[in-house]
């Protein structure tokens, strides 16, 4: 690897001493003075972050951008070739509802989408939303969710400016674009219309960012909007969706394992919500509602990997609940959607999926399934419920993603779109394998791999591992295009599958969190020695990577497996682990308690997250070279948390490679804004893996 020149160790970090107690331990932070105090209003105007810490952040960018600067012309080609895979002009596959086809399309050139409608089945397009023209003048721009009322009349939209994740919304006239509402601020994305297409439901944000009330906005009305419901619990998310019939809107309160849902008549939205199922630890559903019935999804009765129920409308309690779909150990049910006629659920056994469709007239069943060893499949439910069609998704690391229309009564198959690589994409040179790596306690960890046939698989070749291992989310062998800029330069890029996520059932969830958690990492750090074992790589030729929570899986495997890594790539990395869950005030942390534990209220689960927080185990020993991706205005993992990290491990670990912090001072937990800035980032990310392997 050629280092430039450069000042030793990077920007140092003045040491602020701060202590804490806890349950009879003192802990002590040199870098607590990171975490501006007035954050929240940094979420909302990035200019008022107070001058010694933006002084600290801009000094690590500059850094970066020295350490980084012998590959400008290997970023500029990455981007050239990223941006050379997209079809600049692309657009989605028309989805209909009622008398018009809506969809979303790109402009040459633009990074916003456009979204439009036509007449159903052909006809003259009208654009309703052209997110390049209100993008402009925005360093960051995300249209979060575009809604149409169920008389197609009016149009509303949700906007964020600052990457926070607050949310304005407007509201326009379908056929002539005029705004007719515009005061809509603080809310959540989500947006939902009731059936007097006068009426929009939204959830709006506290200033500690947490969906806090749903509200009922009245067209015209100017008088206050009406507060539906308060949720006054912390530790708890709100949300507010539509069934697929129109019929109900459905208020959620969730953590990450326990669920409520309320029925609202989306016919009269004021009325009180109507209770499902009360609240119950660790126990999980959603709800359909077919013909006067609600279809339940749900994991109660000893259903760790779910099974589906049904109950009367006008009195669901769980006392009438009717089975009819039993729990099968290992095959996980992931979702369901009720159309008139059918019941489809998306299903993974054995860490592949497949989609079921039932005939709701007899019961009777059949599958879409795949042959390849790997791959990704999703299913859309659409705008409408009494139809046959099913619209789903398939790809594979190798194959392009390609788009289903598909008939559940004649079971008829209909192509509607590949994904066009401009650059241009030969499947058969490329290889996709799911190997299972033994972990520690005898059990296997699906790993997917993509590589080029003609690369040496003799131990010469580095690796990109990837992983993430938390929330029960599972990572997709799908086609990802950017991947390719690694693999045609030599590298192996692999996808761990590793316990917090949920490929191999739920019980793969329940492994890899809490008290558990360092199943995750161990099986991570399992997968990447398996992999050099077998010659797809070597020891000290991986190059780990994976962000948010899977950023804490980044820093813990820094921490217990140095020499097994060449270089660690964290995006906006969750390493500040207990000092986030022992703040209350923060947006995610009272949610986040069953996931991770309460370190406040227990002991025990204070000394568990202590024994791994990468934060907290930052020791003097050599770490691999390491790069940190920030987002100034993150709310979900704040900027100070890799900033905090990076400075420990420059102030604490010995050896001389690079430790790297980048932090986009106008974007959040997602990165830069647009679809082409965007593969900017990743571009520094894949140069610093070709980096570190000599191959700018």
């Amino acid at each position: 690897m050629n280092k430039p020149d450069l000042p030793a160790r990077g920007p140092v970090a003045p040491r602020r001493s701060s202590q804490s107690h806890h349950h009879g331990i003192d802990r002590e932070d040199d870098y607590a003075w990171l975490r501006a105090d007035n954050w929240q209003a940094v979420m909302r105007d990035p200019a008022v972050l107070p001058r010694d810490i933006r002084a600290h952040l801009e000094a690590e960018n500059a850094y970066t951008k020295a350490a980084m600067g012998d590959t400008e012309a290997l970023q500029e080609a990455l981007f050239a070739e990223m941006k050379g895979r997209i079809k600049e002009d692309d657009s989605s596959v028309p989805a209909p509802d009622g008398p018009f086809d809506y969809y979303t399309r790109f402009i040459t050139g633009g990074q916003q989408p456009l979204f439009c409608r036509r007449p159903r089945g052909g006809g003259e397009e009208t654009i309703l939303i052209d997110g390049n023209a209100l993008a402009e003048g925005h360093a960051y721009f995300r249209i979060a969710q575009v809604a149409h009322s169920p008389d197609h009349k009016r149009i509303a939209y949700a906007v964020d400016t600052k990457g926070s994740e607050y949310f304005t919304a407007k509201i326009i006239d379908a056929e002539t674009g005029a705004v007719v509402e515009e005061a809509i601020t603080d809310a959540c994305g989500g947006l939902e219309w009731a059936m007097d297409s006068e009426t929009l439901l939204y959830v709006w944000l506290d200033e500690e960012h947490r969906p806090r009330k749903l509200f009922a906005h009245k067209i015209g009305d100017t008088g206050e909007d009406r507060l539906v419901h308060d949720q006054t619990d912390p530790g708890l998310f709100l949300d507010i969706s539509l069934t697929q019939d129109g019929k109900y809107l459905l208020l959620g309160t969730h953590d990450h394992e326990t669920t409520e849902v309320s029925l609202i008549d989306a016919a009269d939205p004021y009325a009180e919500p109507r209770l499902v199922a009360p609240r119950e630890a660790e126990h999980e559903y959603s709800v359909c509602h077919h013909e006067g019935r609600l279809i339940i999804l749900t994991n109660s009765g000893g259903a760790e990997d779910f099974r589906i129920v049904e109950a009367p409308a006008d009195n669901p309690s769980p006392a009438n609940w009717t089975e009819i779909e039993p729990h099968r150990p290992g095959r996980l049910i992931l979702d369901i959607i009720a159309f008139k006629d059918f019941l489809v659920r998306l299903e993974r056994e054995n860490g592949l999926p497949r989609i079921v469709i039932r005939r709701f007239a007899d019961g009777e069943e059949h599958e879409i399934a795949f042959d390849e060893e790997a791959y990704a499949l999703g299913m859309s439910a659409g705008y409408e419920y009494d139809t046959t069609t099913l619209r789903f998704t398939y790809s594979s690391m190798t194959t392009p993603s390609q788009t289903y229309d598909y008939d559940m009564a004649t079971r008829e198959r209909t192509l509607r779109k590949t994904q066009e690589i401009p650059s241009g994409h030969d499947p058969s040179q490329y290889v996709t394998r799911r190997v299972f790596a033994p972990a520690k306690d005898g059990e296997t960890v699906p790993v997917t791999l993509l590589y080029r046939k003609d690369t040496k698989l003799d131990g010469t070749a580095p690796l990109l591992l990837y992983g993430y291992g938390s929330y029960g989310i599972t990572i997709p062998a799908s086609f990802m295009t950017n991947a390719l800029s690694l693999v045609d330069r030599g590298f192996v890029y692999a996808i761990a599958h590793i316990r917090g996520g949920k490929d191999k059932g739920f019980a793969w969830y329940k492994n890899g969190k809490r008290a558990k958690k360092t199943n995750t990492f161990t099986d991570f750090i399992a997968a990447g020695e398996y992999l050099a074992a077998e010659k797809f790589t070597s020891r000290g030729r991986i190059v780990a990577q994976g962000g948010s929570a899977g950023g804490m899986l980044m820093g813990a495997i820094a921490n217990m497996a140095p020499d097994l890594f060449l270089g660690i790539i964290a995006e906006v990395p969750f390493v500040d682990v207990l000092t986030t869950m022992l703040d209350a005030s923060l947006p995610l942390t009272p949610p986040e308690w069953p996931e991770w534990g309460n370190p406040i209220e227990s002991a025990e689960d204070y000394k568990t997250i202590a024994a791994y927080s990468p934060y907290d185990n930052v020791s003097a020993q050599a770490y691999p070279n390491i790069l940190a991706l920030a987002g100034l205005t993150d709310p979900r993992v704040t900027y100070w948390e890799p900033a905090k990290w990076i400075a420990k491990l420059r102030e604490t670990g010995t050896g001389n490679n690079l430790i790297l912090l980048k932090t986009n001072m106008e974007a959040g937990h997602a990165g830069a804004s647009g679809r082409f800035d965007r593969l900017k980032e990743v571009a520094l990310s894949y140069a610093f893996a070709l980096k570190l392997t000599d191959r700018v």
